[in-house]
């Protein structure tokens, strides 16, 4: 989350704290205001919501706050094997239950640039984003942006596509932004939206820049080869777990 300055240059390792957490001034970082029909209508769930899917993806936080905080990580990509996986799904409401565990603040990064659809999610129509980031049109504050409601959540979402995404994410300029965004502030979370990898090289141009991933996989559609593909494909990346999104025996459909 963005504050009005940083004073002392982070720690390697976050600290834990007690008490309740400092109140945030988004004194740069732009302020919008989803509609709520649109966030239920894209399944995304508020701080808050008693939704059996919303619990499940609270178990989802514990377990992956868990395996990260063990080993000190800070930055997380979501992996799926295909399209229409469920992937945008899980990372929009992983990082918003993360932000909720208030020990941490949370960063949710669109690096999907063949089908980026983060800032139309929200209902957010960005002047700019991590393409431009990446590109060298903006800085990085200029393309982050609070959802009004989510606490703790800052969001950079892909402004539009490009054709040499692969290229740009294997780029020096990114290593210098995902740089940045780790350094800002020692207990934020950052979680990376990334494309397919059986679709794209995007997601394995990108995955030595992350300290650990997480795959999400959905039943009826996934095959079961293509997710021990990709799982090899990401074999040098720790995997902090993999989601069954759209479980047939699960109630919630996760």
């Amino acid at each position: 989350m963005e504050r009005e300055r940083v004073t002392d240059p982070p720690p390697t390792v976050p600290p834990r704290i007690d008490g309740p957490p400092a109140k945030i001034a988004y004194a740069g970082t732009r302020v919008f205001t989803p509609a709520a029909d649109l966030l239920e209508n894209n399944r995304i769930f508020p701080p808050g919501s008693t939704e059996p899917a919303a619990l499940a993806f609270r178990m989802l936080r514990t377990q992956v706050l868990q395996r990260m905080d063990a080993n000190g990580w800070r930055t997380l990509a979501i992996f799926s094997p295909g399209t229409n996986d469920g992937k945008t799904t899980t990372a929009v409401n992983l990082a918003a239950t993360l932000a909720g565990d208030q020990l941490h603040t949370v960063l949710l990064v669109e690096f999907d640039f063949k089908r980026p659809t983060l800032a139309a999610r929200f209902g957010l129509a960005p002047g700019f984003g991590s393409d431009d980031a990446l590109c060298g049109k903006a800085g990085v504050q200029d393309c982050l942006y609070h959802a009004a409601g989510f606490d703790r959540l800052v969001l950079m979402p892909a402004r539009m596509t490009l054709d040499n995404s692969s290229e740009v994410l294997a780029g020096p300029r990114v290593r210098e932004v995902v740089s940045e965004l780790r350094a800002r502030y020692p207990e934020r979370i950052v979680l990376f939206d990334l494309p397919p990898v059986l679709a794209e090289d995007d997601a394995l141009s990108f995955a030595p820049l992350v300290e650990c991933g997480l795959v999400v996989a959905a039943e009826g559609r996934t095959r079961r080869k293509d997710l021990v593909r990709t799982i090899e494909l990401l074999h040098k990346t720790p995997l902090v777990g993999t989601v069954l999104n759209r479980a047939a025996d699960a109630p919630t459909g996760y």
